[in-house]
């Protein structure tokens, strides 16, 4: 099974490309709007949420006639979903959050289905629906493979708060799909107040230790012998007799100086695995505004965070499958353990924000160990693209050329559909700019006029003209009046308008820029380069 990333509505590559009981492990971080700046993939200054948010979300969680009919299929299949549904919707009515819970019940069903009978699923979600959502999967998956609730400390209390107690939580629902799971136990580091008070001694070799009883928990009552002249405990030995002799031997036993005392056992802090980790995650910190994972990506997780539910639900070699995979942290974090994946997604800025991740962490190679599917990839599934959703067409083009879209107020458009940051000097010096303009219909000369005309005000360095159709020779012209950009890195000229075709960039042409290695400022932040494997804790914890 090759990795695989899907761009295009999960319920419906789910159902036409995973097959049953395929998947090891399922991670989801279902968008739900339930503040102005939740999952939102641009955000405008005030706050409020961008016409990008309102294109990707507003129609899947409204109750329209979309929600209605897919609560109705829901509802006529029967069964513990159907009665959930029906009780749900005496509780909330025909609101948001009944349109929420009827999108999300046939994805659910379906990630069930695809899962192996060893599988796990990890719903991420907040206080605002995740006591729906635990109905829901205790319908589809049954209450009694409800592993746990897991809460994620994601922030610190916040000093606005003061109607309410601070919301510095998110929760994730943990289902098995039976009662034999896969589970690899995971351990966090002691604090340091309980290392001072347990683990007080230093052996000749500097090796910290802490002394533990050999007293018999009461399991093998027969274990009563006399070892160098000391007695057991009234329940005797925890070992046998030539266990102790084996301990004695590595220097593992502390003896001590009253002939009456008992043997300890020499416990070395570099030999435990730390302690067993709960169902509250307070350890694993967000990304702060300077951390090196971070892309600027409004919802994304912390790496460590979906580390550590793959090493606790999978081994490696087993599927990952993310089905709302946002910027790709989860495909990421299993492609660096060694775990194969597939990734869905419904916007095409997502699906080309990760595919930017992973050639930026793994390298240019990463490319020929997945595919992509659904994305367009001749001239003719580019216009189909274009004629069903123009702000799609839109970021998949931009994608292409690894452009930042550029999200504009309504009635603001200033005729900028992306941009490309670069440096391009020996020393630090001015930001650089390439402006871009999509244009997926018919092309006209105006276009081109009009983006001369922006490269001016905006004092870009390029513009480039992103087109469907072929530019007629008086449009080449126009575009070649515009003269050059004399780069001082390298003191050569390029043309500061330019115009390339859809087909043209599927044929692997790009833009003529001085694309200085390591200085361009990417679509979203450059993804750290992977490391290796797993850190050592984290190997040795896992095991």
């Amino acid at each position: 099974m090759k990795n695989t990333l899907y761009f295009g509505d999960n319920l419906d590559v789910l159902r036409r490309y995973v097959a049953d009981e395929s998947i090891d492990l399922v991670y989801l971080d279902p968008p739900f709007n339930s503040d102005a700046n939740y999952n939102v993939l641009f955000a405008e200054h005030d706050g409020t949420q961008s016409a990008a948010q309102i294109r990707a979300f507003e129609d899947t969680w409204q109750w329209d006639e979309t929600a209605a009919r897919a609560y109705q299929e829901v509802v006529e299949c029967g069964g513990r979903v159907a009665d959930a549904m029906m009780g749900f919707r005496t509780v909330l009515h025909d609101s948001d959050m009944l349109a929420y819970l009827s999108m999300m019940a046939p994805r659910l069903k379906e990630l069930h289905r695809v899962l192996k009978p060893t599988g796990s699923i990890y719903l991420h979600c907040d206080d605002v629906a995740s006591h729906y959502l635990k109905m829901l999967l205790d319908s589809i998956f049954g209450a009694t493979n409800f592993q746990s609730q897991i809460v994620w400390k994601r922030t610190s209390a916040h000093g606005n708060v003061s109607v309410s107690f601070a919301d510095v939580a998110d929760m994730l629902l943990y289902y098995t799909k039976s009662e034999k799971f896969i589970f690899n136990k995971q351990y966090t580091a002691y604090s340091e107040e309980y290392l001072r008070k347990f683990y007080r001694y230093t052996d000749e070799n500097g090796r910290r230790y802490r002394l533990d009883n050999l007293r018999n928990p009461g399991v093998r009552p027969n274990l009563r012998y006399d070892y160098k002249g000391y007695k057991p405990h009234p329940n005797g030995w925890a070992m046998s007799l030539e266990k102790m002799e084996k301990l004695d031997a590595e220097g593992r036993l502390q003896f001590p100086k009253d002939p009456n005392g008992r043997i300890s056992l020499k416990r070395y802090l570099d030999e435990m695995p730390g302690v067993a980790l709960s169902n509250i995650w307070d350890d694993i910190r967000p990304i702060g505004a300077q951390a090196a994972e971070r892309l600027g990506y409004p919802t994304q997780k912390p790496e460590a965070l979906l580390d550590r539910i793959i090493l606790a639900s999978s081994n490696e070699g087993d599927v990952v499958l993310d089905p709302f995979c946002g910027c790709g942290t989860a495909v990421s974090a299993a492609q660096r353990l060694n775990r194969r994946w597939t990734g869905i997604d419904i916007t095409a800025l997502a699906v080309s924000l990760i595919k930017h991740r992973l050639a930026t962490a793994f390298g240019d190679t990463i490319k020929d160990s997945y595919e992509v599917i659904g994305e367009p990839v001749s001239l003719a599934d580019a216009q189909a693209l274009a004629e069903q959703d123009k702000y799609q067409f839109q970021w998949w083009a931009l994608g292409l050329v690894n452009a930042r879209p550029v999200e504009q107020k309504k009635g603001a458009d200033k005729g900028i559909d992306g941009r490309i940051l670069f440096h391009d000097e020996h020393t630090a010096g001015q930001t650089k700019q390439i402006i871009l303009s999509v244009k997926g219909g018919h092309l006209q000369a105006g276009y081109v006029r009009d983006l001369r005309g922006v490269i001016e005000r905006e004092k870009a360095a390029i513009g480039v003209l992103i087109a469907m159709e072929e530019p007629t020779n008086p449009m080449r012209k126009e575009a070649a009046s515009a003269g050059f950009y004399k780069s001082p890195f390298n003191n050569q000229d390029y043309p500061k308008l330019q115009i390339l075709t859809v087909e043209e960039l599927l044929n692997g042409k790009g833009i003529d820029a001085p694309m200085v290695k390591d200085t361009r400022v990417q679509t979203i932040k450059r993804a750290p380069k992977a490391k290796a494997k797993a850190t050592h804790r984290q190997q040795k914890f896992a095991e």
